[in-house]
């Protein structure tokens, strides 16, 4: 009966490693799609934004479409911002973490589907000085967000290739539910945000930047 017990606990536990092992593969090839899909993109992007800004031509605005952020997220109100289209993409700038070795393109759209493919901005524009910008927690977008250090940079260049400085004010976890607390900055101004899912998905990992230039 206890050799039975035995096999059975070892037959268990090795079915259980080899899902988790699944999970883990899963994930890390999840995470190089996105990374080779959004540097094939940020490389077309820069490229049309050095040849925008040479040529000294004013990009395109275009209207966006929100959609909920997950399941809890209402709306946010649409705002503008110039777009470069790229594979039937609008995009609205680059985005550079040098501390994480990072550079991405926004989508300038949100949706679930888009943050498969790059970053997106949720809400917000820099003129409005409120820009908010989702992804999810691959290694290779945003899943090294909570390892930022108080003060450090990040650079978002623009469809018309101005480039904006930012420095981490703090980095704080809220709630999946909490919209108010996302969208707010009334107690403490900010005007960048970036944020993913924890690996839970129960809240959201936050950072917040002021202007630096």
């Amino acid at each position: 009966m206890r050799n039975k017990l035995r096999r059975l606990c070892i037959v268990s536990g090795s079915l259980l490693i080899f899902a988790a092992f699944c999970l883990c593969v899963f994930n890390m090839t999840e995470s190089r799609i996105a990374e080779k899909r959004s540097q094939t993109s940020l490389s077309e992007l820069k490229a049309v934004i050095e040849k925008a800004s040479s040529e000294a031509e004013p990009a395109k605005a275009s209207g966006t479409t929100m959609d909920d952020l997950f399941a809890e997220y209402e709306e946010p109100a649409p705002t503008e911002m110039p777009t470069i289209t790229i594979d039937d993409t609008g995009y609205c700038g680059y985005i550079t973490i040098a501390e994480l070795g990072l550079e991405l393109p926004v989508i300038n759209d949100f949706s679930y589907d888009a943050l498969n493919y790059a970053p997106c901005r949720y809400s917000g524009s820099i003129d409005g000085s409120d820009l908010i910008i989702a992804a999810h927690n691959f290694s290779s977008h945003f899943g090294r967000l909570g390892s930022l250090s108080d003060g450090s940079e990040i650079i978002f260049t623009d469809c018309s290739g101005n480039v904006f400085r930012y420095r981490i004010i703090s980095i704080e976890d809220i709630s999946g539910s909490n919209v108010e607390e996302m969208l707010s900055n009334d107690s403490t101004p900010w005007e960048l945000t970036l944020f993913t899912c924890t690996f839970s998905g129960k809240s959201r990992i936050t950072v917040r930047a002021k202007n630096a230039n």
